[in-house]
């Protein structure tokens, strides 16, 4: 009977170390992958979200290639000068003819969409580390209430990007 009692002991400390070590190692993964996600959507955000000093305006869309659209900019904010070009990279929902407002970059050539629509498409990588880290939670953590609270918001980011564009 003692010998029973040491192997019901050792085994619980391995089991608890596991869960221990893949607690540990799935943490890790789910947050590495919405720091991933914060990180590649706050490279358009901060443009687009802290437009103090940054010069705003609209772009009449004149011309689309595959990965680009131009126009010229007419400025809205003081400060701001008319540019015959800028660029618009990323052309979801962007047509040609059509008037957007943006906000331009550091440099003045390269602008991003401004405004509700642009804040939203500014954060789809962030909407998609949601949901791909709540598979890592549901699965790895076993935190399913945990999981569908992230999976939700990382879906419905999305779904509002989707409609604001």
């Amino acid at each position: 009977m003692p010998s029973a009692v040491r192997s019901s002991r050792g085994s619980s400390r391995g089991s608890s170390a596991l869960r221990f070590g893949r607690f540990a190692a799935m943490g890790t993964v789910a947050v590495l992958i919405l720091i991933a996600g914060v990180w590649a959507s706050w490279g358009t955000a901060q443009h687009v979200m802290l437009t103090k000093g940054r010069e705003r305006g609209t772009v009449e869309v004149t011309r689309c290639a595959e990965d680009a659209c131009e126009g010229p900019f007419r400025p809205l904010s003081p400060g701001a000068q008319p540019r015959e070009k800028v660029v618009l990279d990323d052309t979801v929902a962007v047509e040609k003819g059509s008037t957007y407002t943006v906000v331009l970059k550091p440099g003045g050539e390269e602008a991003v969409r401004s405004g509700p629509a642009g804040v939203l498409y500014a954060w789809v990588p962030l909407g998609g580390a949601l949901l791909l880290a709540s598979v890592v939670v549901a699965g790895g953590l076993l935190r399913t209430r945990a999981a569908w609270v992230m999976a939700l918001a990382g879906a419905g980011l999305l779904t509002a990007a989707f409609v604001a564009l």
